[in-house]
């Protein structure tokens, strides 16, 4: 208790971190401020009855930050920049030269892959821009404009998505955290209050008490378990050769390698969230046009998101798959060998160089299994929430739950990395 008092006191005196944090908060505030400013030509009434019920749009709405649900001018959010970072990704199993590029070349590498990503953030935006603002024309949500004022409303969620991933990019740099996440975080925490509201309506009922208690705890339940294993760790004991220099012997001293047991966070739930909502969006996009086939390829993805036990089936692979994919982007065990060998430091019992590296590729794929297991299944959890419950808000709040949770403990881990820096 006395040394995280200790920690607290470091974080709000010392002038960095102090400044980083409110950095964050001035950040947050901006892209609140921007949240609730609309763009021209809404319809409230249509608007409300349109997001009514509509779990598919309360996940893009998750994904902007709150923005979609009263069409702000960055109403996209930072889902052209997310979708850009996962062609990115995917991109690296495709080309050799990105892959080269993303884990080999350092930072010089790191930062022209990241200008690739906002290079192509671009276009996404523009394309997502004009498809749902036709989309929302065409249900008669945005009405009266002309092709010019049509056209300037495209710029402006083009301008606010552009304008919200400079400012997570600013968050991640000279803040605390992944500023991306952040925005997120920020949307879903400013939507509890109405989650709060809709569930309270929902249990309105005095025999459903049972019901709602009982969530509480498993929401409970599911928070203590994301932690625990969010913080869960594998160490492997390393040992640094002695070398002796004139009289004098360095090395020698022995420490670990902490591997996590899930090393994507919550990366994985975001990919796999924006490749089920993928196809809904363009052919919804595309119904808005003339286009023959569309209407009943909308009909059956509509069918199939709305089979929950087809759709947690899904969802449970595509993280599990992500969770392995990220993980193995982002954990190299080759380069890690070679940095061991290269300062002198091996692992006790096992030879340096390929049979390090083939160590830590096992270790890690045991890890990953059950880190991706747990994390498919608290995904789908929710899922089956709302199969017993009939509630669609639940499997929303569950999503939003566990990015909310796994944001939290990476400011926190953060933050004390902050601290623990100061104190040394």
């Amino acid at each position: 208790m006395q040394t995280l008092i200790k920690k607290l006191k470091i974080a709000f005196t010392d002038k960095a971190i102090r400044n980083r944090i409110l950095f964050v908060i001035a950040a947050l505030a901006i892209f609140r401020a921007l949240a609730a400013i609309p763009i021209p030509g809404i319809d409230q009434a249509v608007l409300v009855q349109f997001f009514a019920n509509n779990q598919f749009l309360g996940m893009l709405n998750m994904f902007s930050g709150g923005g979609l649900a009263n069409l702000s001018i960055v109403m996209l959010g930072v889902g052209p920049y997310i979708t850009a970072s996962i062609i990115m990704q995917l991109s690296t199993v495709m080309s050799p030269r990105l892959k080269t590029m993303y884990s080999e070349d350092g930072e010089s590498g790191r930062a022209k892959f990241q200008q690739y990503g906002r290079l192509l953030t671009l276009p996404l935006a523009i394309l997502q821009g004009f498809g749902f603002l036709t989309l929302l024309q065409s249900q008669g949500v945005i009405s009266g404009l002309s092709s010019f004022e049509f056209a300037v409303n495209v710029i402006l969620v083009v301008a606010g998505s552009m304008l919200l991933m400079w400012v997570g990019e600013l968050v991640t740099e000279f803040g605390i955290g992944n500023g991306v996440s952040i925005i997120i975080f920020a949307g879903i925490v400013a939507g509890i209050p109405q989650t709060i509201s809709q569930l309270a309506f929902a249990f309105s009922d005095p025999s459903q008490l049972p019901l709602y208690v009982g969530f509480v705890f498993i929401a409970l339940a599911i928070v203590y378990a994301v932690v625990v294993m969010t913080e869960a760790e594998r160490p492997v004991p390393i040992t640094y050769a002695k070398q002796s220099r004139g009289t004098k012997t360095y090395g020698g001293s022995q420490s670990y390698l902490p591997l996590r047991l899930n090393q994507a966070g919550v990366i994985p739930i975001i990919f796999a969230l924006s490749i089920l909502l993928f196809p809904q969006m363009i052919l919804n996009i595309l119904s808005a046009f003339d286009i023959s086939w569309v209407p009943g390829a909308l009909a059956v993805v509509n069918a199939l998101t709305a089979n929950q036990i087809i759709y947690g089936i899904t969802y449970f692979v595509l993280v599990f798959l992500f969770t392995f994919f990220y993980t193995a982007v982002t954990f190299d065990p080759d380069q890690i060998s070679k940095n061991l060998q290269r300062n002198g430091a091996f692992i006790p019992g096992i030879r340096p160089g390929a049979h390090t590296s083939q160590y830590l590729g096992n270790v890690i794929t045991r890890l990953t299994l059950v880190g991706a297991g747990f994390l498919g299944f608290i995904a789908v959890f929710p899922v089956g929430m709302t199969v017993f419950t009939g509630l669609t808000s639940l499997a929303i709040g569950g999503t939003a739950l566990l990015i909310v949770v796994n944001v939290v403990l990476d400011l926190i881990r953060k933050i004390d990395a902050q601290v623990s820096l100061r104190e040394y």
